[in-house]
């Protein structure tokens, strides 16, 4: 048997001392919300002062959460690494109701199978995902991520830490500026 190394390339921007950590859900809308504000977080904030890191929050009520966190973990094993898997995050982000249910459980979506989703998000996204999709032990990664969030206690996303402490006090809703304010104790 031969067994094929894989890397998954962390989900991790700038190099800065202050960690600013969002736990997403790729279909939560306010997982979108709080996705598409992070490069300019980290615009603002300056890569050498602050290092923006996404942790993949599965969430059982997004019916297809699983199969979409794989696929980005998926991406992040391929040529460009976390770069292939914002690929991956933006193109859901972009058409996140083409990858949820109506009401978390019913709409177009029900009779539509994993092949077909990875195939959707291959198309969006123009990353070829289904045979890094089918790594044997991809699952490793994928536990880590769900580990980490629950020896931090994140249940719901997108949840916020900085510095590797939960800030019950941050939204998607949120400015950047705020967020920025907050990151580097200004």
């Amino acid at each position: 048997m031969t067994t094929t190394s894989w890397h998954a390339d962390p989900l991790t921007w700038g190099d800065g001392p202050r960690s600013f950590e969002a736990f997403l859900e790729p279909t939560c809308p306010y997982s979108v919300k709080t996705f598409n504000k992070l490069d300019d977080l980290l615009s603002q904030a300056g890569e050498d002062k602050i290092t923006v890191k996404i942790r993949l929050q599965s969430q059982p009520w997004h019916m297809y959460s699983g199969v979409l966190v794989r696929c980005i973990i998926a991406a992040s094993t391929l040529e460009g690494g976390k770069q292939t898997a914002k690929k991956v995050i933006s193109a859901i982000a972009a058409h996140r109701e083409e990858f949820e249910f109506e009401r978390h459980a019913g709409g177009p979506n029900m009779d539509v199978t994993p092949n077909q989703i990875i195939e959707r998000l291959e198309s969006y996204s123009g990353v070829k995902l289904k045979e890094a999709f089918a790594i044997p032990d991809l699952d490793r990664e994928i536990k880590w991520h769900c580990k980490y969030a629950r020896q931090n206690g994140i249940h719901v996303s997108p949840t916020f830490m900085i510095d590797g402490l939960v800030q019950a006090d941050m939204s998607s809703g949120d400015e950047v500026e705020v967020w920025v304010k907050k990151a580097l104790g200004n």
